[in-house]
């Protein structure tokens, strides 16, 4: 069969007949018939669990191999949809399963460096293929469920993936796109262990030799040109920062975490479910944040449910907080308890200790560097600061200007190295080679170390958006304002939010005689962008404050609002 001929060099892989045609896979998942490999068939061998190499215990696959040796039948994850349990899966079974969807993937030609893009709600099946791509080698590349069709075609055209997995809200979405790769479609809604589409698959994966910097995941994060960048995270990197968590936090299988973070983060994928995962303890899976479903986990003091750790951003403790009112009720089983993603207020800080009956261990991290910082799990903490330096982490505060180290308590751009830290970003060399430059990964936070080796985070060089632990870009935001007919240009800001930290705000210059609205701005935002990047306050101007060299100053324009 000839190939097209076409000017789109991604349409010139695979022959025209597969195109949009859709069948039943199974019953319980559709199968877009993309590209195959006829030369690749069949299964190569299979991983010993028992065989000691040099890379015991450095990999995540090999982790999962422990996990599944040391703990057996115990639950690994209990998955709550709505409030109630739904599905229990051991340690052993999980095992098992992801091994079977390894090849399944491996069936349908991915193969070690594939993208795989995991494009649905957060749920069991999403967790089974993720670790199931870490066996064969392939990429995984977690997306945010709610993305848009002029987001997702984007993300599709940069990570050019073999395959993409999608559940039954992205199911119409997903079918106006010409993805050019295997597209399988999950029935999300129904529990796990009705999905058999994989389970005559073998539970031992394909053999696949993989090193420490070979890549395992695309984290996309915004950029300040507008358009996400990919960060890429190797083997090493993943391993070296659940190790860290492990000594700094000391989980253990004696844990049960209440798990309620998005799972397309490294917050809620890499520091809540890989540690938990290598630590042999119980994870209980929420299916979305709710206070009230969140509460009901947490205050459960008996039996083998009693949580003893829970990982979550301010504006979840403050949304807790508030749903709680007057009433107190006994955490004393909880052992732990971290706040991460954004930065929490002091004052929110001590409501925290006063309902919850400890300090929240304050932290940070980046999808590009993993966890860097922590308060002490024993030791002071201090409301503000992000903490003490992770085992590993070489860090430097350094004038933006001179690039010159600052002396403590003076503010500077944070400058990290690392086992943690990221190679670079997907194809896009430029932009590695600028947070990359003379060997550091420059963060493009402005912070400081006090006396005592407490780092805290003042500002932003970056103007991202942090809001309740999202990540915006102004420019892609400003991006879809400017498409409207009637507006000259805006810039977008984040203001201050007691419930999310920060919310988006655009200030719009209209053309003259326009009877554009506040109302048709965010209309227009809602069909191009994923809610929580649209504008929750616009005004008009009628000109931007600009410096004499002519670029827009964000901090004056903020004073506008």
């Amino acid at each position: 069969m000839e190939r097209p001929e076409t000017g789109d060099p991604r349409r010139t892989k695979y022959p025209i007949p597969y195109g949009k045609h859709w069948s039943p896979l199974f019953g319980d998942c559709m199968l877009h018939l993309g590209p195959r490999d006829p030369g690749r068939k069949g299964l190569q061998g299979s991983i010993n669990p028992n065989a000691r190499h040099k890379n015991r215990m450095e990999l995540l696959r090999d982790v999962l191999v422990q996990s599944a040796l040391t703990q057996g039948e115990k639950t690994a994850v209990r998955f709550f949809r709505g409030g109630l349990a739904e599905t229990d899966l051991s340690y052993a079974k999980l095992h098992r399963d992801s091994s079977r969807l390894a090849n399944f993937f491996f069936e349908r030609g991915v193969r070690k460096g594939d993208r795989v893009i995991l494009y649905m709600e957060k749920s069991l099946i999403f967790v089974v293929a993720h670790l199931g791509l870490q066996k064969i080698g392939a990429i995984s590349v977690p997306l945010n469920p709610g993305l848009k069709k002029s987001e997702m075609e984007y993300f599709i055209q940069d990570s050019d993936p073999k395959l993409i997995m999608a559940g039954t809200a992205q199911e119409a979405l997903i079918r106006e796109i010409d993805t050019g790769a295997y597209t399988v479609l999950i029935d999300t809604d129904r529990p796990y262990s009705e999905l058999d589409f994989f389970q005559s698959f073998p539970d031992r994966s394909p053999a696949t030799e993989l090193r420490y910097e070979d890549p395992g995941l695309i984290i996309y994060t915004s950029g300040t040109t507008g358009k996400p960048k990919g960060a890429v995270i190797t083997q090493q990197n993943r391993v070296h920062d659940t190790r860290n968590i492990l000594r700094t936090w000391q989980p253990s299988s004696t844990d049960v975490l209440c798990h309620a973070l998005p799972l397309f983060h490294v917050h809620g994928l890499c520091f809540a479910l890989h540690t938990a995962l290598m630590a042999g303890a119980r994870i209980l899976m929420l299916d979305r944040f709710s206070p009230e479903t969140v509460l009901e986990r947490l205050t459960v003091s008996r039996g083998e449910d009693v949580c003893t750790v829970f990982m979550a951003v301010p504006p979840m403790y403050i949304r807790l907080l508030d749903f709680l009112g007057e009433k107190r009720p006994d955490f004393r089983h909880l052992r732990l308890i971290t706040s991460g993603s954004a930065p929490l207020l002091p004052q929110d800080f001590e409501r925290i200790r006063n309902v919850f009956g400890m300090e929240p261990v304050e932290r940070e991290g980046m999808s590009e560097t993993g966890m860097n910082f922590t308060n002490p799990l024993r030791g002071k903490r201090k409301p503000g600061s992000v903490g003490l330096p992770l085992p590993g982490l070489e860090v430097r505060v350094v004038d933006p200007e001179t690039l010159q180290d600052v002396a403590p308590g003076e503010t500077g751009e944070l400058w990290l190295k690392g086992p943690g830290i990221t190679p670079g970003y997907w194809r896009k060399p430029e932009e590695t080679a600028k947070a990359l430059a003379q060997g550091w990964f420059r963060t493009g936070d402005l912070g400081r170390v006090d006396e005592e080796g407490y780092y805290y985070l003042t500002d932003r060089l970056k103007h991202v958006i942090i809001s309740g632990g999202e990540n915006i870009s102004p420019k892609e935001v400003e991006g879809v304002i400017n498409g409207l007919e009637d507006v000259v240009e805006s810039c977008v800001v984040g203001l201050p939010d007691e419930r999310w930290g920060e919310k988006v705000a655009a200030a719009v210059v209209k053309r003259p005689g326009s009877d554009l609205d506040e109302d048709r701005v965010r209309a227009h935002c809602r069909k191009h962008l994923h809610d929580w990047k649209c504008p929750k306050s616009v005004l008009f101007t009628k000109a931007l404050p600009r410096n004499t060299m002519g670029k827009v100053l964000k901090q004056e324009v903020v004073k506008l609002f």
